[in-house]
């Protein structure tokens, strides 16, 4: 197998957590992807197909996550997490102008410069050039600057 698994896991996670915004399903969306791609040995072929193809399995599965029936009720106690509040200042403006993005484009973003995923993989895994791929991004990182720039 070209692809280390380790290696790729977290960003996958990301991935995951972003598109379903809860830290357990994304865990266990994140096995199941390389549960998969594990148990298909025809998966395994040059690291940047291995990555498109990661990817589309963890893009499947989001999708299918949120075909389920939804979940009962939370429960009203949330955990205390002493880094939040040192961090909700610094990353307030950023969330909020990632949340303004289509769900599409907040993907792209976090593909690219979160997971480091190259313009080719995304743009292979989204159908589109990497030419168009890259005129997308700088559109996305001009909205996200004005976003900044308003505060």
């Amino acid at each position: 197998m070209d692809i280390d698994v380790t290696e790729h896991y977290d960003k996958i996670y990301r991935y995951c957590f972003l598109r379903v915004r809860e830290r357990e399903t994304a865990e266990d969306i994140t096995q199941e992807t390389f549960l998969r791609f594990i148990q298909q040995p025809s998966y395994h072929y040059s690291t940047d197909k291995a990555l498109r193809i990661l990817y589309t399995i963890a893009k499947n599965l989001c999708t299918d996550h949120f075909r389920k029936p939804p979940p009962q009720a939370l429960d009203d106690n949330i955990p205390a997490n002493d880094n939040i509040e040192d961090n909700v200042i610094d990353n307030l403006t950023l969330r909020q102008a990632l949340f303004e993005l289509s769900d599409e484009d907040r993907e792209i973003v976090l593909l690219r410069y979160i997971n480091d995923v190259p313009v080719g993989v995304i743009s292979s895994i989204y159908g589109i050039s990497r030419f168009a791929l890259n005129r997308r991004l700088k559109r996305i990182l001009t909205q996200l600057k004005s976003s900044f720039g308003k505060e």
